[in-house]
């Protein structure tokens, strides 16, 4: 019996585009390494919330190099969201740096990475 295979979608999704930039965010863990080490740039902005299991979120700008602050803070909220920590009462913390700035260790299972350089935003999950 021959088995049949079937193309994979994307490993992520495209939420949003605000001012010239997209927002992507991973599906699963696996999909999370595809999303930051292999689609995402360098100079491409990484989001994840701290502490928690979650979504890798990417932002892209279309138009240059510059991401606005509002979009950050947007896929900060989208991060957030895309987390265990989506029912949190208050703010939740989320890293943000470039893409460049992100590493995975040897061994690591899928989804684990280290950051050399990073902010946190604080922001409520949303959608």
């Amino acid at each position: 019996m021959r088995q049949e295979r079937y193309e994979r979608g994307p490993a992520y999704r495209t939420v949003e585009q605000v001012d010239g930039c997209e927002i992507l965010v991973g599906k699963a863990a696996a999909d999370n390494d595809l999303l930051t080490f292999r689609v995402a740039k360098p100079n491409d902005w990484w989001l994840h919330a701290a502490g928690y299991a979650g979504s890798h979120v990417v932002v892209r700008s279309l138009e240059g190099d510059t991401v606005p602050r509002h979009v950050l803070e947007r896929a900060a909220e989208l991060a957030a969201y895309h987390s265990k920590a989506r029912d949190a009462r208050g703010k939740v913390a989320v890293h943000l740096c470039r893409a460049g700035d992100v590493r995975k260790r040897p061994g690591a299972p899928a989804g684990q990475v280290e950051l050399r350089r990073y902010e946190t935003l604080k922001v409520y999950p949303r959608e």
